[in-house]
């Protein structure tokens, strides 16, 4: 931390400013030093930074619920632009119900117990030879050239194939999913305009239909893929899906898999650019690059917040949050907590306790496809290190590294120049 941003107080910063969302870690900083439970002026938002107070959010999901149909929550959506962009769906599509990330345990437990049957270990460890191949084919296409950018010729393919040919789908199209997957995704970060809206919309319905269509053909001839085992999860004594609850999980499934592994690959390529002695290492110490994956996870965490609602007043670390309050469990900010992690903003490879992160969540909400991510990222840096030499940034990056977003770090743009090996 610089000293001008030593002399900063907490009320200097404005977290809805992009420069601050792109690289919030004083704000952090101060948050956990003046108030670890910060409420954002104007909003009524209360932000949660402590990695021991994320925890006991996190378990307690009595009184911090996932449901966002409730309190501030639906305030929000059932005002202005989002309440046409429901209604646009509810009369042409299918509405947005609450499923897994959005409900609370018992109704979670049985989304999970569905989730889980089909995103299985042993269906990743069976996976591995065909997510390096995916990596190997990706490399191929720019491995010649001596450059690339990074976020569009591999961190946003990577895991888009894998995930759409997971689900049946063919990856040629991966652009347009990733685009479904921006579309889903829009109406979580910023406010979004009328026009903006519209065209969000627009394109949802697209994902929706297509979804839809492929759902049925699972229903008549199933397959091994996971969309047919999401239609078939169901047991003799339990009701299957309806279409309104398949929608909404492979709107999770889908945004879960292409933006947080996405940024996941492209934050840990900027870390070895940044620190360049760390290529060779991992090179030459390739058990290490487990380490690797955990601590990048940590140090930068893709997904930054998920949102909360309280269901009645409660104090935390001092704060009282009254009921139906909208709360941000701050995962970005516990990674760097100074309490749970010694000299959190530096990176360690070694660092004993990296594993403890909070990069993929906590408790009941724990990220159902963290096991798929790690093996996406080990397969990915594995053969980015030993086909690729001294890689470089062929420019430098944008002065806002991210787009701004309430919950996530997406990167913009990455060129890269390197040596072929």
């Amino acid at each position: 931390m610089s000293t001008q941003d030593e002399n900063k107080t907490l009320a200097d910063y404005n977290f809805l400013e992009p420069a601050t969302q792109s690289d919030p870690y004083d704000f952090y900083e101060k948050a956990h030093n003046e108030c670890p439970v910060y409420e954002i002026p104007g909003m009524g938002i209360y932000m949660v930074t402590k990695y021991d107070d994320l925890r006991q959010v996190l378990k307690d999901t009595e009184a911090f619920s996932s449901d966002n149909s409730r309190g501030a929550g639906a305030s929000m959506q059932a005002s202005g632009v989002m309440a046409q962009y429901h209604q646009g769906l509810a009369e042409r599509g299918w509405s947005h119900v609450s499923t897994l990330q959005r409900t609370d345990p018992p109704i979670h437990s049985r989304y999970r117990k569905l989730l889980d049957r089909v995103f299985t270990g042993k269906r990743v460890r069976g996976m591995v030879d065909y997510i390096d191949g995916v990596a190997h084919e990706l490399i191929d296409n720019f491995i010649d050239k001596g450059s690339c950018d990074f976020i569009d010729d591999f961190a946003m393919p990577m895991p888009g194939i894998i995930i759409a040919e997971q689900l049946g789908l063919d990856r040629k199209d991966v652009k347009t999913f990733k685009q479904w997957a921006d579309a889903m995704l829009a109406g979580s970060g910023m406010p979004m305009d009328e026009k903006q809206m519209r065209a969000t919309l627009e394109i949802e319905l697209e994902a929706q239909h297509f979804l839809a269509e492929v759902f049925e053909e699972r229903r008549k001839n199933p397959t091994d893929d996971l969309m047919s085992g999401l239609v078939h999860a169901h047991g003799d004594d339990e009701e299957p899906l309806t279409m309104h609850e398949l929608q909404n999980l492979m709107h999770q499934l889908i945004t879960g898999c292409y933006e947080t592994t996405q940024s996941a690959i492209a934050h840990g390529m900027w870390l070895l650019v940044r620190q360049p002695e760390l290529q060779d290492m991992l090179r030459n110490e390739q058990e290490k690059m487990k380490k690797f994956i955990e601590e990048s996870q940590r140090w930068e965490s893709p997904v930054q917040g998920l949102a909360r609602t309280t269901t009645r007043e409660i104090e935390l670390n001092g704060t009282t949050i009254p009921a139906n309050s909208p709360v941000i469990v701050r995962y970005g900010a516990a990674n760097r907590d100074a309490e749970m992690f010694e000299c959190p903003h530096k990176f360690e490879i070694d660092r004993k306790n990296a594993g403890a992160h909070m990069a993929f969540g906590s408790g009941a909400h724990f990220c159902v496809g963290a096991m798929l991510a790690r093996q996406e990222m080990a397969s990915s840096f594995t053969a980015l290190l030993n086909r690729m030499d001294d890689i470089k940034l062929a420019q430098p990056l944008a002065d806002l590294v991210h787009e701004p977003s309430m919950f996530f770090l997406p990167i913009k743009h990455m060129h890269l120049v390197f040596n072929k090996r």
